[in-house]
């Protein structure tokens, strides 16, 4: 099994840090980050699983967001809580996808997953606006399986 140090160097973890906090100072919302490197079964089941084991379901307006990556594999997921899902287009999900894609295509994971966040910040702050007695309910983190 890979190390955390295996996916992104000190700096890129940095800026992707950077970029959660950014993106949540602006909204209620929580975003995560959670890298592997082999996704062994259905790429949304897993995304659903590791979601749960975060325990983002149990933020109080049910509006986080996860970015699923499964190095190795090339593949990754984005899954918004049932908060979000009830307010976003049902072809938003789609268009960060495509959106970090681009970026993957050109090798570049951290601008791809940055680009992600902000995306994903955005549209929480539209419709998660960050209130005066909000708490971080997550941690920032990125978690690694």
């Amino acid at each position: 099994m890979k190390t955390k140090e295996s996916f992104f160097t000190e700096s890129d973890e940095a800026r992707l840090i950077e970029a959660i906090k950014n993106a949540e100072n602006t909204t209620s919302g929580e975003i995560k980050v959670h890298v592997e490197e082999n996704c062994f079964i259905d790429l949304l089941d897993r995304t659903a699983e590791v979601f749960a084991k975060l325990k983002m379901h149990e933020t109080k307006a049910r509006n986080g967001v996860l970015i699923y990556i499964a190095f190795e594999d090339h593949l990754f997921s984005i899954i918004g809580d049932k908060g979000v899902n009830s307010v976003v287009d049902p072809n938003y999900w789609e268009e960060v996808r495509d959106a970090m894609s681009q970026h993957f295509s050109s090798d570049d994971l951290i601008g791809g997953l940055e680009a992600g966040i902000t995306e994903v910040g955005k549209i929480l702050k539209d419709f998660f606006p960050h209130q005066d007695d909000d708490e971080n309910e997550l941690p920032d983190e990125i978690s690694y399986g």
